[in-house]
């Protein structure tokens, strides 16, 4: 059984590995603001076009951004989730034989 629960914990660290190798963005305006991230939700670049950027006043800046955020935030988590239903038909597929001894 512990064996078991040994391979769980292995493979939940395989699909985090895994997730921090996958990347996804979100943008807002068309693409004038850009932000990238890992499926794990570790933001790693923010990119904002240099023209939008001497024109936007900050309220609108910070709006655009939390909008491209949590676009990249709602990929990751999509990836995640099925990353993790597909890891746990596995799981429950190996626990099967456990009850069955």
């Amino acid at each position: 059984m512990f064996d078991k629960l040994f391979q769980a914990q292995q493979k939940a660290e395989e699909i985090k590995k895994r997730l921090d190798t996958i990347s996804v963005s979100g943008e807002a305006e068309g693409g004038l603001i850009r932000v990238v991230a890992t499926a794990n939700k570790e933001i790693k670049e923010i990119t904002i076009d240099p023209v939008f950027l001497s024109n936007a006043d900050k309220e609108e800046l910070e709006e655009l951004l939390v909008v491209a955020l949590n676009k990249a935030i709602v990929q990751a988590e999509s990836i995640s989730q099925a990353e993790m239903q597909a890891a746990s038909k596995d799981m429950l597929g190996g626990l099967g034989g456990l009850f069955n001894q």
